[in-house]
């Protein structure tokens, strides 16, 4: 720990040149005193090293000293500096080894690159997460990332969609991949390939059998498989509609796991055509919750589909309407003469 704490105070002197040693103390989580000490620690080992005290005081590094690795372009440097959201880095349980390795590139930079590295990092930001997605369930990965760092067999119990008793599964286990927030394990199940939903997995154990993957296949290539299967349905059922143009595109936003083509939209007309591909005809159901902005033209079993689903609607509702006023509630308007406390003939 100390070793990893003095590294980090070189470099981060590299990087800034004057640090109070308050702020080197917030940075590393130590006291000012352990600070301090450190300080003399690095001296000790050869590191011209000295702390100034006072209001505008701080620790500094002789200048001239430091150690350049060059080699890398510009471009490069902003490219390294391109964040992702952080969430993945927390569910990895690599957040403090992620700050500790962008401090030493940022160290490592040619000087001249160093500032556009800088300021990509506060610029760019990518955050994969889906808007209004709604909050996920937690996921514990430290099985799944020791399983898959260790190249060790898995034994899964997990529960699919749709199903309430969870199944067991011994997998083998390629990576795990982070998909619009969701966290998946890719692995193989009897050689053939799986894809796991983290947040179903309801235990996992890691075997002392190593992993038998297919020879030659790599994570990007198994999951480049699985997504085709999930994205590329082998048929559709294509459904023409037409959406309120001020609509349009919160329309696109909400429909957008569903392949869709904008068929015709001059900006200046009420409505605009739009094509969609759903994989079943109970999936089309989605586009009620649009209720008058988006009438389906095409083809007419997706509209009998809808008014079907539109009517059961409505009869569920009038079933409790009648229910909420019926003389059998105790406290409608119909409630006899007796309940009521009218006295006996």
């Amino acid at each position: 720990m100390k070793s990893d704490r003095l590294l980090s105070i070189l470099l981060l002197l590299q990087t800034r040149g004057r640090v109070p040693a308050r702020e080197l103390a917030a940075r590393l989580e130590v006291s000012v005193r352990t600070v301090y000490r450190d300080v003399e620690s690095l001296s000790a080992a050869g590191v011209p090293v000295y702390a100034e005290r006072g209001r505008h005081g701080g620790i500094e590094l002789l200048a001239g000293f430091r150690t350049d690795v060059t080699g890398l372009t510009t471009d490069e440097s902003r490219a390294l500096f391109v964040l992702a959201a952080q969430g993945a880095h927390a569910a990895l349980g690599l957040d403090a080894a992620f700050g500790s390795a962008l401090r030493k590139v940022m160290a490592a930079l040619p000087a001249p690159h160093r500032p556009a590295a800088e300021t990509a990092s506060r610029r760019i930001l990518v955050d994969a997460t889906r808007w209004r997605g709604g909050p996920r369930p937690a996921v514990d990965l430290e099985v799944l990332r020791d399983a898959v760092f260790a190249d060790r067999r898995l034994r899964l119990r997990y529960r699919h969609s749709g199903e309430r008793q969870a199944r067991t599964y011994t997998v083998d286990p390629y990576g795990l991949v982070a998909k619009a927030g969701v966290w998946y394990l890719v692995a193989d199940r009897r050689a053939e390939p799986r894809l796991f939903r983290a947040d179903r997995v309801r235990s996992a154990r890691l075997l002392d059998e190593p992993v038998r993957r297919r020879p030659g296949v790599e994570l990007a290539d198994a999951w480049e498989g699985l997504r085709r299967q999930v994205e590329e349905r082998p048929s559709g059922l294509d459904v023409t509609v037409r959406v309120r143009r001020e609509r349009l595109d919160m329309f696109l936003r909400l429909t957008d796991f569903v392949p869709a083509h904008v068929l015709d939209d001059d900006g200046e007309s009420e409505w605009a055509s739009v094509r969609l591909t759903y994989g079943f005809l109970p999936e089309t159901r989605q586009l009620l919750v649009f209720a008058d902005e988006v009438e389906v033209l095409s083809p007419p079993e997706v509209r009998e589909e809808l008014a079907r689903a539109a009517a059961s609607v409505g009869e569920l509702y009038q079933r409790a309407a009648r229910r909420a006023v019926s003389p059998a509630s105790g406290d409608g308007p119909g409630r006899s003469a007796a309940a009521a406390g009218s006295p006996p003939a």
